[in-house]
């Protein structure tokens, strides 16, 4: 954080010649974690903001653009999910997407850092709700080991992560994926967040590679989320069997940016991100 004329501001600095800077008016939570530093402020312009190793996470006004994404393009284009898992997410944003959804029994969600589970639940209820929910189960331990013993047991998984950097690096690397795809059922899907093609593209082109190698179907599509990196997210549909640019099960209630129809238009790439794709399939 830094003070200018008597502001307080929280700034991250996105890249080397990137900083994205928020007016705050109160420290909530200012700590390290086991496993990072965790801060939670409340900020003018976005309300309440939740950063980890100085990356913002969530922020009060615009998190739905990014959960919502995350879990409704998959989990729509399942027939009929019943179970699903969420490796990472330990605010509660894409649990509270999950359980919308009428045909879905249990949400298993796993997060590393109970720390992060715990400020959520006090300073972000809108997005704790998840966490509560009787068809939620929130275990504390290290996602890739829960789901290397896994086998057949869910219809979709959704891979919250924060960025590919110590604990979360193999989140984006074919064991991951392969893990992943030994824990689906037959016509399991998987959504994975990969980060800005404009700041992070090897990210974004690596992790497609990685999940090609073992995903017979995979597919990129994008959506705004003002508060990450330039704006501009990407996210990457792993598919067994269905088509993920296809809603095939019931739109859920109560979604302020996701629909049928901006499902179908996330999957249609500007002509840079296709050629950035092609370049590297190559």
């Amino acid at each position: 954080m830094q003070k200018r004329h008597n502001d307080i501001w929280f700034t991250e600095y996105q890249t080397r010649h990137l900083r994205l800077g928020l007016s705050i008016t109160k420290v909530l939570a200012n700590f390290q974690t086991p496993f990072q530093h965790l801060l939670v402020v409340e900020t003018d312009q976005y309300g309440r903001l939740m950063a980890l190793d100085g990356a913002i996470q969530v922020t009060e006004k615009d998190e739905f653009t990014y959960h919502e994404m995350l879990a409704h393009v998959v989990l729509t284009a399942h027939p009929s999910p019943r179970r699903v898992l969420i490796v990472g997410g330990g605010d509660g944003g894409s649990a509270r997407e999950a359980v919308k959804h009428p045909t879905v029994e249990e949400v298993v969600l796993v997060d590393i850092d109970q720390e992060v589970i715990n400020a959520s639940k006090q300073f972000f209820p809108s997005l704790s709700a998840g966490l509560e929910d009787p068809k939620a189960t929130v275990l504390t331990m290290d996602a890739l080991e829960y789901v290397r013993g896994k086998k057949s047991e869910f219809d979709v998984v959704i891979v919250d992560s924060t960025d590919p950097v110590d604990f979360a690096e193999g989140l984006f690397r074919e064991p991951f994926y392969r893990d992943v795809h030994r824990a689906l059922n037959e016509e399991g899907l998987v959504a994975a967040q990969t980060e800005s093609p404009f700041t992070d593209p090897d990210i974004l082109t690596g992790s497609a590679l990685e999940m090609k190698k073992v995903f017979p179907i995979v597919k990129v599509y994008w959506g705004v989320m003002p508060t990450y990196p330039t704006g501009m997210w990407t996210y990457l549909a792993g598919s067994k069997v269905h088509d993920p640019e296809k809603p095939m099960s019931a739109l859920p209630g109560m979604t302020n940016y996701y629909s049928d129809r901006v499902h179908r238009a996330s999957f249609v790439l500007p002509p840079f991100l296709e050629e950035l794709l092609n370049e590297r399939d190559e």
